[in-house]
């Protein structure tokens, strides 16, 4: 039997894993932390009996994702929130993405058609969205009109004519933080790309997360993987490939990375030409998180904002731009945009009765030292008075620790590598299959691989079914978990 080594365990690495498991190798996942998950993972940060998140908490992507359709979305504990996401303005104000599109474009009044226009046909095709955002960009669409219509989407909302598609503050808000998710200058094709793909998700199966924790993905998954004869072995940080007995690739064996490229160097018979490419992939801005253990829900100015489990704290468009235009030319801007989770509104599982969670980051420049509770708990304020006096205890973590939670996070870079347009081609080389490496028997299966951030697990997938390929036993998910 074949053997195959997987180098990290978050949803890519443990999707690459389950792939191959029932392809019929015997798979061995080795993991740097304590326990499993990578970008899933959710401990008691803070007090007991408050789990928070590590890392990502909300997966849009996920449940549309081919991976997790195939390998059984029923198989998990989904939350749909009815409000997708909020974004509260000044005076009380606030707009909220409803998973009903209809309620949604109402509430935005005079921008309304605007919001359908741009919105309801892709939700209405989220298949095509996602199959055109979901692979890599080297290859002709499935559903080649709804990438026509996403592209021309992109190019509108990622240059200055975004600034003339919304009238109202909330319409502005609305767009302007899903865009910011990609953590970079905006307007950008990079960021408008992003955010129309999230807000589309939002309008179709909605922004989904799994009840008591997303570590629960990572649980099911990993099940899956040892009821097929895999093991998991946590505690184990590769730092040398060169070091690691992985098998013989001449009998058919295969090493996965779920990690950073760079690891790759570490190997004796790289090319000279990849080695160059490694070098030159970049990683971009970072991300400096907080979590809190709260004695009662937020209390926000606006009523509804308390609805939506995700929070864009970032005020009017204007101020979401310059907080990440700031970062991009390597500052933090003194009002920052603040991505916001807060799970426990759903979610009772994540807090003694009563009690409530939430995390919130900012995004910072690579290597930054900041501790942003104090940055973040004014922002919160800001929307919601009385949000410092229901503070039981933080959490924070710098962008420069985020590497010691996550190795693959360089520089804290949460995305697996700048997120830009370029980089959108060239991840981390520009090939139709660039899971595979000049090594034989080697892959990448991560987020510095197509399609790139996000808890889906098609890099993994794809990676596994390269290597399934190269090794002359082609599969389709349909063939593994049909």
């Amino acid at each position: 039997m074949p053997r195959a080594t997987v180098i990290g365990s978050g949803p890519n690495g443990l999707a690459a894993a389950v792939s191959l498991a029932r392809a019929g190798y015997s798979v061995h996942v080795r993991e740097a932390a304590g326990g499993i998950g990578g970008g899933v993972r959710s401990e008691e940060l803070t007090l007991p009996g408050f789990v928070h998140d590590v890392c990502s908490s909300v997966h849009p992507v996920a449940y549309a994702s081919p991976f997790f359709c195939a390998f059984g979305l029923d198989r998990f504990d989904w939350i749909i929130p009815e409000a997708a996401y909020a974004h509260p303005l000044d005076d009380g104000r606030a707009a909220v993405a409803w998973h009903d599109i209809e309620r949604t474009a109402e509430e935005l009044g005079p921008d309304g058609r605007a919001w359908l226009a741009l919105l309801r046909p892709l939700s209405r095709h989220i298949d095509g969205v996602t199959d055109f955002t979901g692979s890599p960009l080297l290859r002709f669409p499935r559903h080649p009109v709804t990438a026509a219509r996403f592209g021309l989407r992109v190019l509108e909302q990622g240059t200055p004519l975004a600034a003339r598609t919304f009238r109202t503050p909330e319409a502005q808000g609305l767009i302007a933080g899903v865009m910011a998710h990609a953590n970079t200058a905006l307007p950008s094709l990079s960021g408008a790309g992003a955010g129309v793909m999230l807000a589309a998700h939002a309008h179709a199966g909605g922004w989904v997360y799994p009840r008591g924790g997303a570590q629960h993905l990572a649980d099911v998954l990993a099940a899956d993987l040892r009821a097929h004869g895999g093991t998991i072995e946590t505690g184990a940080h590769v730092t040398d490939l060169a070091a690691l007995d992985w098998g013989d690739p001449d009998a058919g064996d295969l090493l996965m990375l779920n990690t950073s490229p760079r690891l790759l160097l570490t190997l004796p018979n790289v090319p000279e030409r990849y080695a160059r490419a490694i070098r030159a992939y970049r990683y971009g801005a970072a991300a400096a998180k907080v979590d809190f253990a709260l004695d009662g829900p937020v209390p926000w100015a606006n009523p509804e904002v308390a609805l939506a489990p995700t929070v864009h704290v970032g005020g009017p468009r204007t101020e979401v731009w310059a907080s990440e235009n700031a970062v991009a030319r390597g500052g933090v801007s003194r009002t920052p945009y603040a991505l916001t989770v807060q799970a426990s509104v759903l979610d009772p599982t994540r807090a003694p009765e009563g009690k409530h969670t939430l995390w919130s980051y900012i995004h910072v420049p690579a290597d930054s030292d900041l501790d942003a509770t104090e940055i973040i708990t004014r922002r919160i304020e800001r929307f919601a008075p009385g949000f410092r006096d229901r503070i039981l205890a933080s959490h924070a973590v710098t962008a420069r620790e985020r590497v010691h939670i996550n190795p693959a996070e360089i520089g804290g870079d949460i995305l697996g590598g700048a997120f830009t347009l370029w980089q959108a081609v060239k991840r981390p080389v520009v090939s139709p299959a660039p899971w595979r490496t000049p090594m034989r028997g080697v892959y990448l299966a991560s987020a510095a691989t197509p399609p790139g951030p996000g808890v889906n697990g098609m890099a993994g997938w794809f990676a596994a079914r390269t290597a399934l390929a190269d090794a002359g036993e082609p599969a389709e998910l349909a063939d593994l978990f049909g």
